[in-house]
């Protein structure tokens, strides 16, 4: 079985402006930097073997204070765990960009699907490349989000908070099971 830990990134400037930031490189602010430390607290009760993140900074930059702390280093870098394109929506706030497209249809957003395929994809090479290993997976909110959709078999999981820990696994079979979101068990 491999074990991974879904973390999404501390929050930003425009996390905490409530800005849709997609794909757009936005850094860490001090606060992001403090629960990507706090986030590496938690993961240290257990044993871990890759640490890998998106190609955004704010990923980058989570996955290396959580490495620092549990003594991995963040590497390879995976380009489908970046967040979701927002299209002309990034950089507005969520209700700027519903008061131009109240239908949520923003010109150029990337198609929540394809989201979820990009995810489960890193994840099924992750397994592949490091079968029967616990992986630290630092991403985004939304790709945590659509995988999570994919594997619950629903249509909308809880928001990922800033530096979340969630955790799924999948066994020698191909057979993905859900066990946290929010580091809230959820395996029943």
């Amino acid at each position: 079985m491999t074990y991974f830990a879904l973390v999404r990134h501390g929050e930003t400037e425009w996390n905490r402006h409530g800005r849709l930031q997609g794909s757009s490189d936005v850094p860490l602010n001090d606060t992001g930097r403090a629960q990507a430390r706090e986030a590496a607290h938690r993961l240290a009760a257990s044993d871990w073997d890759v640490l890998v993140s998106s190609p955004l900074s704010r990923a980058a930059e989570t996955a290396d204070l959580i490495g620092a702390k549990l003594g991995l280093t963040n590497s390879p870098i995976y380009p489908d765990l970046r967040e979701r394109h927002y299209g002309e929506a990034e950089g507005l706030t969520d209700y700027e960009a519903y008061y131009e497209w109240p239908h949520g249809l923003y010109p150029g957003l990337e198609p929540r699907i394809e989201v979820a395929r990009r995810g489960l994809r890193s994840l099924s090479e992750l397994n592949t490349e490091h079968p029967d290993s616990s992986v630290i997976v630092v991403a985004h909110g939304g790709v945590i989000r659509a995988v999570l959709d994919v594997l619950l078999q629903t249509a909308r999981s809880p928001r990922i908070l800033n530096a979340g820990v969630s955790t799924v696994s999948v066994d020698e079979d191909g057979y993905w099971r859900v066990h946290s979101i929010n580091g809230i068990d959820i395996s029943g």
